[in-house]
């Protein structure tokens, strides 16, 4: 047949696949890297044996959990500033069940990567098949449904013509900055192996244009103008400042103006640590110098930021009585918080364009900025030389953690190693221009608020959804986006438990990541937000069941799979381990036993979580005092 191509429908898919591409700042390059996978029932005789066939350019590397290799997929992209992806197949049932977490990840990120789970047949005349769901009310419901909500762009093939315009749509979505995030497209399995004659057309090189969007002239004045009757306005650098590279403007303007930046978890690196007008992370996790800054701010200039709660101190980090807002967001959502000022437009075409407007403008900070650095540098050192003592120990700081308890961990784990010591240590010790990663815990807010990155693009923390096991996945991505680098996965031992499939997957095809487990036998983050808010220590250590605190020889565990292990409770040893780690050629895994109680806590912030109302116990009681009086004080909207 003139001008058609006889294909199945996942051989159609993989076809288009390899053709599309994107074009960002005149750079032309294929938008799709690759595919993982894991083969089951539903995918591996429709996609998996069209990629055997012919997967063209796409590199294909095979899973071992759904969620964790859809979380390497999101490092990938995350890395990758949104401008490359990997594409996602799993089976259908559990397979595709899989996918929730990290599509939520993904989502809350506005990372896009594209999900190909396998669907029940559309003919439906085995039903139900194997790994198929059924409901009373509706045989149209799957598994997949569940991704609905945690999609930008969900739909169902079960037709092989629709394949054409569902992928359209879906690299539409992907490759739009204002609401990039995951696609999921699901193919029943009947169908994925139907074959259909496909216009050729169909399978020309398409090109995908991401065109910066400028401001117009009436944001662009109204922007100036805010700047301008300012006295101390400050940059929230969140994760569109980064994706837009605007690092270069945003230090011109920083420097020519003297305003102090103030980073969000995905904004941080975005400009080193070094520059002197960089006060650090802002919010709950954030620096003392940068929460002083802000509090202080006539003028927030948030540029590409959500506005979390985490950063806002849950609306607690502004002055709303006199702070007046400036948004700078591709999207119109986020532009619109707080009741902002809006400019809907690229980062750093906004900004560029702003730098003639505010000539001959200065803030009224003065020495303010310095003085805050060198204030937080002194307490960051602090931090880094925190030492355990028995008898030194003041439990009241701690949230109750008595010392008796502290004393236990310490003969358990055999160790006397603070975590901010341990942090600081490798800060210190490992090349500037390697990738951190991390996720939840307690290490994000430690890693935001004393982590220095000297490189830009180095400290790849997920907090947008704060996904446990995204820590080693999310290494294997980062690796594969940025290979002549060394990357590293600050994970907790709760965590580590939860997810790390992926390091096998980094063993088997030799892609070099370096795991710090930092093993505290607990959920550590989560009791010191039950222990800060008056309840008791309760189900978050890590206890036998006759009370003994676990003792997890996690060096072993990945000395089994085949990584290269280290053992460090102290500097010495941690700093040995990490210089014989550069030397490795294969996935190596340092475990630190380090004593609860030894993160960083807040500085000058508040989070609004959900404390009892009613309780017998008057640390509760108290606590949701504390809460009431904190809320009234919040921005309401």
């Amino acid at each position: 047949m003139e001008n058609k191509i006889r294909l199945t429908t996942a051989q159609a898919l993989v076809k288009f696949l390899n053709q599309q591409y994107i074009y960002v700042d005149g750079k032309e390059f294929p938008f799709v890297e690759g595919v993982f996978n894991i083969f089951g029932h539903g995918n591996v005789l429709g996609i998996g044996q069209a990629l055997e066939q012919d997967p063209g350019h796409l590199k294909v590397f095979q899973g071992k959990n759904e969620q964790g290799m859809a979380h390497a997929a999101i490092a990938y992209s995350k890395q990758k500033l949104r401008q490359k992806i990997y594409a996602v197949t799993t089976s259908v049932g559990p397979g595709s069940a899989n996918l929730a977490a990290a599509a939520g990840t993904a989502l809350a990120n506005n990372i896009p990567v594209l999900f190909l789970p396998g669907d029940t047949f559309a003919s439906r005349q085995p039903d139900p098949v194997l790994q198929q769901v059924e409901h009373e009310h509706s045989a149209a419901v799957t598994t997949n449904d569940v991704l609905q909500p945690v999609s930008r762009y969900w739909d169902r093939v079960t037709r092989p013509e629709q394949l054409m315009s569902s992928l359209l749509r879906a690299f539409e979505v992907m490759t739009d900055p204002a609401k990039a995030g995951p696609a999921t497209v699901c193919i029943s399995q009947d169908v994925e192996g139907e074959a259909f004659d496909y216009d050729a057309k169909f399978f020309e090189k398409r090109v995908h244009y991401l065109d910066r969007k400028a401001p117009v002239e009436r944001e662009l004045n109204g922007a100036a103008v805010l700047i301008k009757s300012s006295k101390k306005p400050v940059i929230v650098v969140g994760g569109g400042a980064n994706y837009s590279e605007a690092r270069e403007v945003l230090i011109e303007i920083s420097e020519k103006h003297h305003i102090p930046l103030v980073e969000t978890q995905a904004g941080k690196s975005t400009i080193e640590s070094t520059f002197p007008n960089n006060l650090g992370g802002l919010g709950v996790t954030g620096t003392l110098a940068a929460n002083k800054a802000a509090k202080e701010s006539d003028l927030i200039i948030g540029i590409g930021t959500r506005y979390t709660d985490f950063a806002t101190s849950s609306k607690t980090a502004f002055d709303f009585e006199t702070a007046k807002f400036l948004n700078i967001n591709v999207s119109r959502m986020q532009a619109y918080k707080l009741d902002a000022f809006q400019v809907v437009a690229d980062a750093k075409a906004t900004l560029e364009q702003l730098v003639p407007l505010l000539e001959g403008y200065l803030t009224e900070f003065g020495n303010t900025i310095s003085d805050l650095k060198e204030e937080w540098s002194a307490e960051r050192n602090r931090l880094g030389n925190v030492s355990f003592k028995r008898d030194q120990f003041d439990p009241e700081v701690k949230d109750h953690f008595t010392q008796e308890i502290l004393n236990e961990y310490a003969d358990a784990l055999n160790t006397e190693f603070a975590q901010t010591t341990a942090l600081l240590t490798i800060n210190d010790t490992i090349s500037p221009n390697s990738n951190v990663v991390t996720s939840a815990g307690s290490l994000p807010g430690d890693m935001q608020r004393i982590w220095n990155p000297t490189a830009t693009n180095t400290y790849h923390v997920e907090y947008g959804y704060s996904c446990m096991g995204y820590e080693v996945s999310g290494a294997l991505g980062v690796k594969l986006a940025d290979p002549d680098k060394e990357v590293y996965s600050f994970v907790g031992d709760g965590s580590f438990l939860m997810m790390h499939s992926e390091l096998i997957t980094a063993l088997q095809y030799n892609k070099k990541i370096n795991i710090l487990l930092f093993d505290n036998s607990g959920f550590g983050c989560i009791n010191n937000l039950q222990m800060g808010h008056g309840s008791g220590s309760y189900f978050t250590e890590f206890r036998t069941h006759d009370n003994q605190i676990l003792n997890i020889d996690y060096a072993k565990v990945a000395e089994g799979y085949g990584a290269k292990v280290y053992r460090a409770n102290t500097v010495e040893e941690l700093k040995a381990a990490l210089e014989d780690a550069k030397k490795q050629e294969t996935s190596t895994l340092i475990e630190m036993k380090v004593l609860p109680k030894t993160m960083t806590e807040g500085y000058e912030s508040w989070w609004n979580v959900g404390v009892a109302e009613v309780s017998e116990s008057e640390k509760v009681q108290k606590a949701y005092a504390e809460k009431v009086e904190m809320r009234e004080k919040a921005k309401q909207y």
